[in-house]
């Protein structure tokens, strides 16, 4: 495998995958794409396997020089930083910077919910999504077998809603969230091309990835974004492929002179990931067995979700590395969103 390539291995179908895929393109990091699941990508040769059965994968070196096998895309993207200098998607302004990472992890971990709700939950949605998927492995396999994957994959899929938090209860939060973001958004792009400003931040890249699916796959919250926000249609197209972007060091918005719709993106964070992910560690904090909370005065119920936890953790942690008067600062954007209460416990 050429020495001047970097390994990424994953599917279409995968947020994350395309998350990473646009940002290496944006940041010109030259890589190789391996495409297909944890057990037989095109091309791996030899490649170690990663300690989790997640993707994307990453192939990156150790401090001997031995390709492992990365996974999770926040910290890689910020391991990149410091590997590939030059066209930063983390802004310089620590405060910037801190924004920026609030609302990546908010469409790792809160969009994602719509994107698997509304994949598995709607008939139309479930039989694209079970008769495409399974291809993707492997485009010449047998009509015959590719029927029969259809249904384990798809019937394996459903089983797992509960894991995002999709059942009867949730369902009218995730799909009016999903709703409100798309017109926040929408307001946003009117004056912004980015949610970070005149350049990309790993924020935008967090959201494009949930978007690719539900924006462009899947039929049903597709429709959402056709009839009512082709504009957010379009931005998905057009963050596929940033690389002839030219970003200025002044591009990321300014901490001073917050733009009124980013800090409706904040609102909208605040209405809905805020009291999931508070409950989701009070839960934990607790060892209940359930997650019960109200969102926008409706109720939500899901299994607590350990990784979830371990993302406010490092959040909080991000705010505690801030100095005195950037934290001061980041307090004053975030009042009245609901998102200060994520930093109100003791760090």
């Amino acid at each position: 495998m050429p020495d001047d390539l970097l390994p990424i291995r994953g599917v279409p179908a995968s947020p994350y995958t395309r998350k990473m895929l646009s940002l290496l393109r944006y940041r010109r990091i030259p890589y190789r794409f391996l495409q297909g699941n944890l057990h037989g990508a095109q091309g791996e040769g030899e490649l170690p396997q990663p300690k989790v059965g997640l993707i994307p994968i990453l192939y990156l070196p150790d401090e001997h020089g031995e390709l492992q096998a990365e996974v999770d895309s926040t910290p890689l993207i910020r391991r990149l930083e410091d590997e590939y200098p030059g066209r930063s998607v983390i802004p310089a302004d620590p405060v910037v910077a801190f924004l920026n990472y609030l609302l990546e992890d908010y469409g790792d971990e809160w969009l994602t919910k719509a994107m698997f709700h509304y994949r598995w939950y709607y008939d139309a949605d479930i039989e694209i999504a079970g008769s495409v998927l399974p291809h993707y492995a492997d485009v010449s396999r047998p009509d015959a077998e590719l029927a029969m994957m259809k249904q384990a994959f798809a019937e394996r899929q459903i089983s797992r809603l509960y894991v995002v938090g999709s059942n009867e209860t949730t369902a009218v939060v995730i799909e009016d969230s999903y709703k409100r973001f798309l017109a926040c958004l929408n307001e946003h792009l009117k004056s912004w091309p980015f949610i970070m400003g005149r350049r990309p931040g790993s924020a935008d890249f967090g959201c494009y990835g949930q978007l690719t699916q539900l924006v462009q796959f899947d039929p049903t919250p597709s429709k959402v974004a056709i009839d009512g926000f082709p504009r957010v249609h379009a931005w998905v197209s057009k963050m596929e492929d940033l690389s002839g972007v030219e970003p200025g060091e002044d591009d990321f918005i300014d901490a001073g002179a917050m733009p009124a719709t980013f800090i409706d993106l904040l609102k909208e964070v605040g209405r809905t990931y805020v009291p999931v992910m508070l409950a989701n560690a009070q839960a934990l904090e607790q060892s209940l067995d359930k997650v019960e909370t109200q969102v926008e005065g409706k109720a939500w119920e899901q299994e607590p979700f350990p990784y979830q936890g371990k993302c406010l953790q490092w959040l909080r942690i991000e705010y505690a590395r801030l100095s005195e008067d950037e934290r001061a600062t980041v307090d004053d954007i975030l009042a009245g969103t609901g998102c200060e209460a994520l930093l109100a416990p003791a760090m």
